[in-house]
């Protein structure tokens, strides 16, 4: 395991702004050795005091919707305030590029350009929680770093957008222009997750179908329940393209966080997702115990094989192997 005095060390210049110790860190979080991630527990319990601060934004759409675009425009936007922006990837299906997000890095050439920026894909291959509890813990390290803005991209499917809603104050979900059946293939679950709905690409012969989009999931949003009783998710058009309607999807972020801190609902949902965190983490650990100890493994096969075969109900087997981990 690396020492105290490095772990320190490395801490020190990753507050300071070095990009190479930023990077070390997300390496160390991502390694699979037991002692790396001894080491990485220590860094990040070493870094929480200057945690926290930054804006956390996640960002989900259907593949094709602009959002690399969307992030490489918004980026820009936040970088000419004078705002440091960080990206970071939820993609638990890629094995191929670690996370699309870096599979096409020229959908985000001026983002990749800026030293005001740091894009990071999730590890290559691994379970949603395993990806979503790394992610979250280079969002710590980024915010440490000294970056005023975290835009988490969602790239996989399914659970992966309940996982970055989970860590992030912000859920932006990006559609396309062109309601009917688009607007009947949307899942329920993902509009109710929504803070905010953009209809992008709304830009040339499109502008008409993206604002009867927007006028559709209005609707629709009416006939749901928000997430909150202090925000009504609004709907708005916008081209990355083109950056019309960028600067106004940010004041829409910048004034969800305003009332959500206004009606102390934002230290709330922070509290919760830190608890959420801690019994994902839990699960992982248990699960890393149950796969790394041989004899375990053996125990737990032969288990499986008598579930399988319906000598044991999957209720006793279970017990059994809950009983392992005492």
């Amino acid at each position: 395991m690396p020492s105290l005095a490095s772990i320190a060390s490395l801490a020190a210049d990753l507050r300071a702004g070095h990009r190479a110790a930023l990077a070390r860190a997300i390496t160390l979080i991502e390694s699979r050795r037991s002692d790396h991630q001894a080491a990485a527990r220590e860094l990040v319990q070493m870094l929480l005091p200057d945690t926290g601060t930054a804006i956390r934004v996640g960002i989900t759409g259907s593949p094709g919707v602009g959002k690399s675009t969307m992030i490489d425009a918004l980026g820009m936007l936040l970088i000419a305030r004078g705002q440091k922006v960080a990206v970071l990837a939820v993609d638990p299906s890629s094995a191929r590029t670690g996370g699309s997000i870096l599979g096409d890095k020229t959908r985000m050439a001026k983002l990749a350009a800026s030293d005001s920026a740091y894009i990071r894909p999730s590890p290559a291959a691994g379970t949603l929680g395993g990806v979503a509890a790394k992610t979250r813990e280079a969002m710590l390290l980024c915010e440490a770093a000294g970056f005023d803005v975290v835009l988490v991209e969602t790239v996989g499917i399914g659970q992966s957008e309940t996982a970055v809603c989970d860590m992030t104050d912000f859920f932006l979900a990006l559609m396309l222009p062109g309601a009917g059946d688009e607007l009947q293939g949307i899942k329920k679950g993902l509009v109710e997750l929504a803070d905010m709905i953009a209809v992008n690409k709304a830009d040339g012969d499109n502008i008409k179908r993206a604002n009867l989009a927007a006028a559709e999931y209005r609707g629709a949003l009416h006939i749901l329940s928000p997430r909150s009783e202090h925000w009504q998710p609004p709907v708005l058009t916008c081209s990355a393209l083109t950056g019309a309607g960028i600067t106004e999807l940010w004041q829409k972020i910048l004034d969800h966080r305003a009332a959500m801190k206004a009606c102390g609902e934002f230290a709330e949902r922070r509290r919760q997702q830190q608890v959420k965190w801690m019994w994902s983490m839990l699960e992982q650990r248990m699960l890393a115990r149950l796969r790394a100890d041989p004899a375990m493994r053996a125990r737990v096969r032969k288990t499986e094989a008598e579930v399988a075969a319906g000598r044991v109900s999957p209720a006793l087997a279970a017990d059994q192997i809950a009983e392992m981990l005492k």
